[in-house]
């Protein structure tokens, strides 16, 4: 490449009528500086050491053609010699600022994340693991109400979506039968009573006769015959008095059982919450709670709105990551634009064969107000060494609209 250039110079001299020593000595001195062709090597030296090698050398000779034909011709002939180095040498010099470049990309990726210490000393920071996954809320405090007996409706006391507090009447029943039950308990009790009464009395009687006895044959006025008498006498009383009281108590019972299904005819709610659903309707005749076996069976569900959960799948190939207290963010299809913390509380013991995830229960904090159960949720969880107290990008919830009002 020099030699081209020194020859289109040697030409341009031979070209001149007027040819001086001083001409001759300086197109020596410039072929002194040329670079003879290297010999053929099987081992290239290092690409790193000519690149830097040989913008040095081209430096050196452009600085020094230009000194000498300044000093001969003038400035038009360094534009010449310029543009003719130009041609040769100005896409070597592109290339190897590319490759400069490329190496230093190079170079930065292999150092695989390290990151200088105040101490200059390289250390590999963990980056941190996005996990995401999906499924929906859940209320786990939720009670389905049914009748416990038998009954026909006659008063439905709330609506679908009003709130209630434990032991609020919501349905009332009736039943005839079972107030029927109750009124013969309450006469069979105070029969019972009023049998415990004539009990006592005997027993009472029979107690001052065998008193009355035994004065006597202590002074040998009654024989001993009458005493044994008198006294088996009062054991027999006394006996048929306990009778009388277990029968009593029996036929409590027996009013207290009648009175509890005469109650149940009145549906309270169990829990505090909100009526979610309703299927119980005036003059309908519901079935006992025993003979109820299907859902839609019930009078009604009650939730509590109050305390709900998130219940996510997240594939089976993260279980080792997750631990209760990994924290996160949820957003719910419904408030896309709200999303909001949460917390892992539990993890399920089981893995889902058919679709190869693991159930995360999830706990909120400050979810959108209007959240209700089984609204589909998103869920994203950060994992890693790196993870605490870093700065993470933005969430993958957040629309563009959001992120640039941040910004703003």
């Amino acid at each position: 490449m020099f030699e081209v250039a020194i020859s289109a110079r040697s030409a341009m001299f031979a070209g001149m009528n007027t040819t001086s020593e001083h001409d001759r000595n300086l197109a020596a001195k410039l072929r002194s500086l040329s670079i003879e062709p290297a010999a053929f090597k099987t081992e290239s030296p290092a690409p790193l050491a000519r690149r830097r090698m040989i913008p040095g050398v081209m430096l050196v000779l452009v600085a020094t053609a230009s000194l000498a034909a300044v000093s001969l011709y003038g400035p038009e002939m360094l534009e010449r010699i310029e543009t003719a180095l130009a041609m040769f040498s100005g896409s070597d010099f592109t290339i190897s600022a590319n490759g400069a470049e490329a190496r230093a990309r190079d170079d930065a990726a292999a150092e695989g994340g390290r990151t200088p210490t105040k101490d200059g000393a390289k250390s590999t920071a963990a980056l941190p693991r996005e996990i995401t996954g999906s499924g929906y809320v859940i209320a786990p405090d939720t009670a389905t109400a049914f009748s416990k007996y038998e009954g026909r409706i006659v008063a439905v006391e709330v609506e679908a979506g009003d709130l209630v507090v434990a032991g609020q009447v919501l349905v009332r029943l009736e039943d005839a039968g079972a107030r029927f039950a109750l009124r013969g308990a309450e006469i069979s009790g105070q029969a019972a009573a009023l049998a415990l009464d004539a009990k006592n009395i005997e027993l009472a009687q029979a107690r001052l006769s065998l008193v009355r006895t035994e004065r006597l044959a202590g002074r040998d006025a009654m024989s001993m015959q009458a005493l044994e008498e008198a006294k088996t006498a009062a054991d027999r009383a006394e006996n048929a008095a306990l009778q009388a009281r277990q029968d009593v108590e029996k036929a409590e019972l027996e009013i207290d059982k009648a009175r509890e299904q005469v109650e149940a005819l009145t549906v309270r709610a169990p829990i505090s919450g909100t009526i979610t659903r309703l299927t119980a309707h005036v003059g309908d005749t519901v079935l006992s709670r025993e003979d109820s076996v299907r859902e839609n069976e019930s009078l009604l569900v009650i939730t509590d709105t109050a305390k709900m959960v998130i219940d996510a799948d997240v594939a089976e190939a993260n279980i080792a990551l997750m631990r209760p207290g990994l924290s996160g963010e949820a957003v719910l299809d419904g408030f896309p634009g709200q999303p909001f913390a949460v917390e892992v509380s539990k993890i399920a013991p089981v893995i889902s064969r058919e679709k190869g995830t693991v159930t995360l229960r999830l706990s909120l904090s400050q979810p959108p107000s209007g959240m209700r159960p089984a609204m589909a949720a998103r869920i994203r969880l950060v994992v890693g060494e790196g993870s605490a107290g870093a700065t993470h990008p933005p969430s993958s919830f957040e629309t563009p609209a959001r992120r640039l009002g941040d910004a703003g």
